[in-house]
């Protein structure tokens, strides 16, 4: 078929069979070639019709990881459910490079949910990828992690074939992963130099001016929201070379990695490391000074009677203590010295965020000055530290954080 591209169809045959046959039935009809992939963790004698896609088996799966497909009955359910998953991601990720698929279609309910991610998650960030699943209302951070996976509720359960319910959202899934691998364009970089930047929304103001700075300069930003799964995405792009530069101004995410509650916690260790000695950075405190949590009752209770300020009704921040501050210090100043002299810090001496300069709820100079302390103690010299009596929100902040980057890029000064 000219013009046709594959799709992986990642499914436990022995569960789904009559729904994957229906989505082979439709992908086919839209003028693709669909790969199913066959996670079943016990054998069956499921049949997908000769001719109308490839079919990668269970054995050959469970082969690829070093494992006898008759032991998989008896192995943990987790374990086989990782075995499984990334020896399926493995296989895709090589269809992926060969150009023998495009995209990928997952179905499955809890097991199948996780199967499919796993594998999927082993493909190129901006790669077409859907799920149908019967936990998408639930928290899907595990399954997707920072990928960017679709998921669609099916309503009722993927079981005994597709009903009247399901039946018509199956349809649309084949028709909406058809669509995408249709309009796919990989990630790359474009003709002008790209930047990443943090952001919150307590620290808008820095990142929309240094956004329009960076615009007058001729280069592209592209913002990522500090919330764990964009940073974490951002850290992968720029390992993979998307981006020229880097205004790390909000990494509040670190926060979570060193102490583990915030719900921003980052996806994949790593915050502030993304292309370390290789990519130009310009670091900034935007958002070290505080945890984030969802609603009042959902702070753990250690964290309570902290001096707290709800952003809305479903996200706390809570103060960082001075003992939690110095230990950020001097973790930002290790992660800093890996980059070396393509790095540099900014660090503004009047307040970093709406909510934590001075009058804010949450502002604690004393609590600032311990994060300085130890950001000091433990930089290494050719890693540039630039100190301003500003807040971290003054215009002059953007403007000297992306004369910082220029230099660091080796670009003149406009």
């Amino acid at each position: 078929m000219p013009g046709a591209q594959g799709i992986a169809i990642i499914a436990t045959l022995d569960t789904k069979g009559p729904e994957v046959r229906f989505l082979v039935g439709e992908v086919h009809m839209r003028g693709h070639l669909p790969v199913v992939v066959d996670v079943s963790l016990l054998p069956h004698r499921e049949e997908i019709p000769a001719g109308s896609c490839t079919l990668v088996p269970r054995e050959v799966i469970a082969r690829r990881a070093g494992v006898d497909p008759k032991g998989l009955p008896r192995m943990p359910r987790a374990e086989a459910i990782e075995v499984m998953g990334n020896a399926a991601g493995s296989l895709l990720r090589e269809l992926w490079a060969a150009g023998r698929i495009t995209g990928a279609l997952g179905i499955g309910g809890n097991q199948g949910m996780a199967l499919a991610s796993i594998a999927m998650r082993h493909l190129p960030l901006g790669t077409p990828r859907l799920i149908v699943s019967t936990v998408a209302s639930g928290n899907l951070r595990p399954y997707l992690q920072h990928h960017d996976i679709a998921v669609l509720f099916p309503l009722a359960d993927l079981a005994m074939g597709p009903s009247c319910v399901t039946l018509p959202i199956l349809r649309r899934a084949a028709a909406a992963i058809c669509a995408m691998v249709e309009s796919f364009l990989p990630l790359k970089r474009g003709d002008r130099p790209a930047i990443a930047l943090t952001a919150l929304g307590n620290t808008h103001p820095v990142i929309a001016e240094a956004a329009r700075l960076l615009k007058d300069r001729g280069m592209e930003p592209v913002v990522f929201h500090a919330s764990g799964a964009c940073g974490s995405a951002m850290e992968e792009l720029v390992e993979a070379g998307i981006f020229a530069g880097v205004l790390d101004l909000t990494p509040h995410e670190l926060i979570g990695e060193v102490f583990g509650e915030d719900i921003y916690t980052p996806t994949r260790a790593g915050r502030l490391l993304g292309g370390a000695g290789r990519v130009p950075r310009v670091v900034a405190p935007g958002g070290l000074e505080y945890f984030v949590f969802g609603p009042l009752e959902s702070i753990p209770p250690r964290f309570r009677g902290r001096p707290t300020y709800m952003h809305n009704p479903f996200n706390a921040n809570v103060q960082a203590t001075r003992e939690e501050m110095a230990i950020l210090g001097e973790e930002v100043a290790k992660r800093l010295n890996a980059n070396g002299n393509r790095a540099a810090f900014l660090l503004p001496l009047r307040g970093w965020t709406v909510v934590a300069g001075p009058g804010g709820p949450l502002y604690d100079p004393e609590g600032n000055a311990a994060f300085a302390q130890a950001l000091r103690a433990h930089l290494n010299p050719e890693v540039r530290l630039v100190e301003v009596d500003l807040e971290l929100n003054d215009p002059r902040c953007a403007e000297i954080a992306v004369s910082l980057l220029e230099e660091l890029m080796g670009v003149s000064l406009q």
